[in-house]
């Protein structure tokens, strides 16, 4: 799998330690919508301080804004790590999503301008030509994206940032549990929420973007495995007798 320590660098350049945060925590987000970073994939402050040109002060503190959202875990003597989330943690970011975003797209549906409308249309035209394209890796980034892009052009900036990172949250729980090997959102349903935002149709687009939550969820394999089995006899399926005496 391709990191971005393995990529060719980008010189940031970034000015002032605010936007060095910023940016460090993006390129992260970035990474794990695509899955170029892997749930439980170490973050070592060392190496992204050089790569980012920045102090470890502020990947460190990057890395902390991080954790506070859920998508980095950090551990006292062993560092920070990508989340990854139980499959009870991925049911909890999914009944969070199906909450949240019919509601994101009603706000979007009942006040959404022709800017907007033409921003999720462009959007929409992107995951078509890339799917097209079989580019895997930005149709994976660019079906995540399309959820925090509905938040923006809902006008709520505490819908983006919910989104964002529940979006994060989604994609590292895809890579743990998806069933075979579909990783992006089905074909056709972005678009038709956005057909049904467009017509001005508030309770519809809700009820399409629940649907495709449901089916999002239903590609992953969220429910507990039984329990292991107590030893090698029991796993190989022999049933276990008590042994005769001496």
């Amino acid at each position: 799998m391709t990191t971005p320590s393995d990529a060719p660098t980008m010189d940031p350049r970034p000015a002032g330690r605010g936007r060095s945060e910023h940016l460090i925590r993006t390129r992260i987000l970035e990474a794990i919508f695509e899955r170029r970073l892997a749930p439980g994939e170490k973050l070592t402050e060392d190496r992204l301080a050089e790569l980012f040109g920045v102090s470890r002060t502020v990947v460190r503190q990057a890395l902390a804004r991080l954790a506070q959202d859920g998508i980095v875990e950090q551990h006292p003597n062993r560092g920070a790590f990508v989340a990854a989330p139980s499959r009870t943690d991925a049911c909890h970011v999914m009944a969070a999503r199906a909450v949240v975003e019919p509601e994101v797209v009603r706000v979007a549906a009942c006040g959404c301008g022709a800017q907007g409308l033409e921003r999720l249309r462009r959007h929409i035209r992107q995951e078509d030509e890339v799917r097209a394209a079989d580019d895997r890796a930005s149709l994976v980034r660019l079906t995540g994206e399309f959820h925090v892009v509905l938040a923006e052009v809902a006008g709520n900036p505490v819908f983006v940032r919910l989104l964002t990172e529940l979006q994060a949250l989604s994609s590292l729980s895809i890579l743990l549990y998806a069933r075979g090997e579909r990783s992006a959102c089905p074909p056709g349903e972005h678009g038709a929420i956005v057909a049904a935002i467009a017509r001005g149709e508030a309770e519809e687009a809700a009820r399409l973007m629940r649907a495709h939550i449901a089916h999002v969820a239903a590609d992953m394999e969220l429910s507990e495995p039984p329990e292991r089995a107590e030893g090698l006899a029991q796993a190989l399926g022999f049933t276990t007798r008590a042994r005769p005496p001496r």
